[in-house]
């Protein structure tokens, strides 16, 4: 997928930046930084894609990113003109004080912490709940009193336990622009037509590639199959229809692009390990 970099937005020689973003959405531009992202939302509803991971973002959901790691948030269909979204992003380079910083043996848990984040972390609990107030509360300081908020919020991270790892494998390669082009048109026909059958053929005409070619191309960059992506897009439409609907399972397979009802539940206990009747069952 089209990965583009992404210069963040701060005050001159400021370490680092915390804002409040009140927008009609969050843009959807495959993109990455250097900076280490916290992003907390207060407000808005979508499907996150943050290195080969694919799922279902809502309010009150916190997520840490490491440096480089390519991502995206699509939100849901709004109507134009309105704010759908709402949120805190912190951003911090991993260098901003200095490069000996995380060499030293008292920044050592922070050095283990920003590893972590290379792959993406969902942040849960009472973990995040101390995160928000620290987040909301540095938004009105200045100087030495935000870099003490700062290393408050490293050290509840550091410290805790109370996270998920979101993609499995990621190792992010610069694309040239006719790979940032080929990827751009598959991420968005894929997004468009997934409730429809769609063929290696389709896509690898896309980018002049035989199907072949361009299944191993995409296997190179996401580190999965292209049946893969699509399944778990097709999943992650399926999943949120099975949680704000009564419809059938039926009629979710169908809507979601899936052949038939087997096929359907076959995908989604392999991917989510439950089946769609115990999902549904579990959020009742």
């Amino acid at each position: 997928m089209k990965a583009k970099f992404h210069q963040v937005p701060k005050a001159f020689n400021n370490a680092f930046s915390i804002r409040h973003d009140i927008l009609p959405h969050f843009g959807t531009i495959w993109h990455y930084h250097p900076e280490i992202e916290l992003h907390y939302l207060i407000k808005g509803e979508g499907v996150r894609f943050i290195g080969d991971h694919i799922d279902h973002f809502g309010e009150d959901d916190m997520v840490l990113l490491g440096s480089n790691l390519p991502h995206t948030w699509k939100c849901n269909e709004i109507k134009q003109g309105e704010n759908h979204v709402e949120a805190l992003v912190l951003h911090f380079h991993p260098e901003c004080l200095g490069k000996e910083f995380l060499t030293v043996s008292e920044t050592q848990e922070i050095l283990k912490l920003l590893q972590l984040s290379k792959n993406g972390l969902i942040i849960h609990g009472d973990t995040k709940e101390r995160i928000k107030e620290l987040m909301a509360a540095m938004q009105h300081t200045n100087g030495l009193e935000k870099l003490i908020y700062l290393f408050a919020i490293f050290r509840v991270l550091a410290t805790s336990d109370e996270y998920e790892t979101l993609s499995r494998s990621f190792a992010y390669n610069k694309l040239n622009k006719i790979d940032e082009s080929r990827m751009d048109k598959v991420f968005s026909h894929t997004l468009t037509n997934f409730r429809e059958k769609i063929s290696i053929e389709d896509v690898a005409i896309l980018c002049n590639l035989s199907s072949t070619s361009f299944c191993r191309y995409f296997k190179m960059i996401t580190n999965k199959s292209y049946f893969d992506f699509l399944t778990e897009v097709r999943l992650n439409h399926a999943c949120r229809l099975i949680i704000d609907s009564d419809l059938t399972m039926q009629h979710i397979a169908v809507e979601s692009g899936f052949e038939n009802t087997s096929n359907f539940y076959r995908h989604f206990k392999k991917f989510k390990g439950i089946t769609p009747t115990e999902y549904r069952k579990r959020l009742v």
